[in-house]
């Protein structure tokens, strides 16, 4: 798996440096760095910009590019004893998905599971969330209609973001619960929210549409964690 940009492949660095094979670098660092980066057990090539824009497809390097070991999905059913699982219900943008499994990570959630699609560009979503999809368990489940029943039999409460739904901040919070985000465009479909315990929304000071659904996340996110 090849991630790149300065701040993901440095998050690795020091958090994970034993998942990192070959450290690349397109760009001249100091010299102390370099020896520090020389005794923490990986490969280090140094490669010219027009190799490194190769690699990466033209996407904004910075200079440092990692090929780091492949990240492993877990089955949803690990997280039947969490206390705080998200549950994404068609979401594709991986933009939005990595800010969301950043968030997810700093704001307590315990697991991820995305819905609606059968796989995912962990690749990416693993640089757009500056490495924290390391530091999160995440399972891909195509059925979110299995996967809600299942949490609910293992004595999850349900709350899903819609606009209709009470403010978040009236809303009793269970302990044992998860957070259901709807996709980009359409949000949870009906059938979905006939499912579920709690319809949540942000109550907002001046009219609006909606909010991102990564910053929409992030603050249901944090009123909901323990």
């Amino acid at each position: 798996m090849l991630i790149y940009a300065k701040q993901p492949v440095y998050y690795i660095i020091n958090k994970y440096p034993q998942k990192i094979k070959t450290l690349y670098l397109a760009k001249e660092i100091e010299k102390k760095e370099y020896s520090r980066l020389m005794k923490m057990g990986f490969e280090i090539k140094r490669i010219p910009n027009e190799a490194a824009q190769k690699m990466c497809k033209n996407g904004s390097h910075q200079g440092f590019l990692a090929e780091i070991e492949e990240y492993h999905l877990q089955p949803y059913d690990f997280f039947f004893e969490k206390k705080f699982v998200l549950v994404l219900a068609g979401l594709t943008d991986v933009g939005n998905i990595g800010a969301i499994v950043r968030s997810a990570y700093a704001l307590g959630v315990d697991a991820i599971i995305a819905c609606g699609v059968k796989k995912l560009p962990l690749d990416t979503i693993m640089r757009t969330s500056t490495g924290a999809l390391y530091d999160t368990p995440f399972a891909i489940e195509h059925n979110i209609h299995d996967v809600l029943n299942d949490l609910k039999m293992s004595g999850f409460v349900s709350y899903g973001a819609d606009m209709g739904g009470r403010d978040i901040r009236e809303v009793f919070i269970e302990k044992k619960r998860v957070l259901v985000l709807g996709n980009e465009g359409e949000g949870l479909s009906s059938r979905v929210v006939s499912k579920l315990d709690n319809v949540v929304s942000i109550e907002m000071k001046h009219q609006f549409d909606s909010l991102n659904v990564s910053v929409a996340a992030g603050i249901l996110m944090d009123r909901m964690r323990g």
